[in-house]
């Protein structure tokens, strides 16, 4: 066989794969649409007490997938995010109940009023409708299995994932362990969860092209595939939740207390692997001298380089997504604030940036200029993250710079909004209501 034909087989291969799970997850998502709130927290409950039991295979699941990617020549950086220990598994099980204890949102909420006759007139209501059957793609990351299962679950939407091939095995343990059986248990059809079996890039790109079956296809990873799976998804019409690109900015005013900088310097490079991380660094330059040195004690003592003028790199280069330079932090002169975040918005995606001063005002300047998904004073960019700033486990996070969900995303925002008018004092409206209610 050819190469060429080769390819056209292996995309045929996962068009077919992503399809048959779709097909299976959108004849699960009417019993989910009209399922009672109760019903999908007794199954995010269960899932939660089984990952416990089996936590046995997952962990040899997950040691076979780690002892493949390292002798694969995968960085420690990105064996980082694909291992398993039991502590993370806990807390993967965790934040599932967490989510099963989250109040049920509203399903039809008033909004007014309107004047005039039984044609023109009547009550406008917002109702929450379900999507129907949300896809996600995600890298070397099996926890986000759970994750965005139980936030699409919440959303009383269907799921069909795609993981990378690295993280194939373990995440298909805790598919059929953990959140089939429970599913089950609860009375709710197994094909609720679906995940794509097929390896490779291409499922990648079959689930962003399915928009009859997948309207909504979640995105985690960044860097150049995930553009590309963006650019793939507009094109069918499917509407992808995504970001390309993180790393964290840290501008030091003139006023940054010295403790608070080094204490925020240890911070933002706890884990490297991660796009909320300290990337960037820039300082006042008026003190450039002394803190650019302090940096590069401190974050020499963590184990990280930090890189002083002159670069050979763009100033937002992501360390993180560079594989085996990770242990990497930019570091360059800036006037002052609204340098700082000039800067920050053009070299990087605006993720997450912070400013250490124990002056308000420039405080304030700086976060009345920067335009980022996250803005902070004094504490760390690692806190761009949905269960550290929410309580609630996200699906991922938008760095969209267009109205909708922005920032950490959680079962919260994968709902449709739908406008429901019903006529005022005509009997029976108050028992609609009641049904669309749930």
């Amino acid at each position: 066989m050819s190469s060429a034909s080769g390819d056209t087989s292996t995309r045929t291969s996962a068009t077919a794969a992503v399809r048959e799970a779709a097909e299976r997850a959108a004849a699960a998502a009417a019993a989910l649409r009209t399922a009672p709130d109760a019903q999908v927290s007794e199954a995010l409950s269960a899932a939660a007490e089984r990952v416990a039991g089996a936590a046995q295979v997952v962990l040899s699941a997950n040691a076979d997938d780690v002892a493949a990617a390292r002798a694969a020549g995968t960085s420690e950086g990105l064996l980082d995010r694909l291992r398993l220990d039991p502590a993370r598994l806990e807390s993967a099980a965790q934040q599932l109940r967490e989510i099963a204890a989250l109040p049920a949102q509203p399903r039809l909420v008033f909004v007014r009023d309107l004047p005039g006759d039984g044609v023109h007139g009547g009550q406008v209501w917002e109702r929450r409708v379900p999507v129907g059957v949300i896809g996600a793609t995600y890298e070397a990351r099996p926890a986000v299995t759970l994750d965005v299962a139980g936030q699409v679950l919440r959303a009383r939407s269907a799921a069909v994932l795609r993981t990378g091939s690295a993280a194939l095995r373990t995440s298909a343990v805790l598919v059929d362990e953990v959140l089939v059986p429970a599913l089950a248990e609860a009375g709710l059809p197994d094909g609720g969860v679906e995940l794509v079996r097929q390896p490779g890039h291409d499922a990648a790109e079959a689930l962003v092209a399915q928009p009859d079956l997948v309207p909504l296809v979640i995105v985690r990873g960044s860097g150049e595939t995930t553009r590309h799976l963006s650019r793939l998804g507009a094109a069918a019409g499917t509407r992808v939740l995504a970001h390309a690109d993180g790393g964290g900015v840290m501008y030091a005013d003139v006023a940054a207390d010295l403790d608070r900088f080094r204490s925020l310097l240890r911070a933002g490079v706890d884990r490297l692997g991660v796009c909320n991380r300290l990337n960037l660094l820039l300082v006042h330059s008026a003190r450039w001298e002394e803190l650019s040195q302090v940096a590069v004690e401190v974050l020499g003592e963590a184990g990280v380089q930090a890189l002083l003028p002159p670069h050979a790199h763009e100033l937002g280069h992501e360390w993180a997504l560079d594989s085996g330079n990770e242990a990497r932090v930019t570091v360059a002169p800036v006037a002052g604030p609204v340098e700082a975040t000039a800067l920050a918005a053009a070299e990087t995606s605006g993720i997450a940036a912070t400013v250490v001063t124990e002056d308000a005002g420039a405080a304030a300047e700086f976060l009345g200029a920067w335009g980022g998904t996250g803005g902070f004073w004094n504490t760390t960019t690692r806190l761009l993250d949905g269960y550290k700033l929410l309580g609630v486990p996200e699906t991922g996070i938008s760095v969209d710079s267009v109205p909708g969900p922005r920032g950490p995303v959680t079962g919260g925002d994968l709902v449709l909004r739908q406008f429901v008018v019903l006529p005022a004092g005509t009997s029976g409206a108050g028992a609609v209501q009641e049904d669309l209610r749930g």
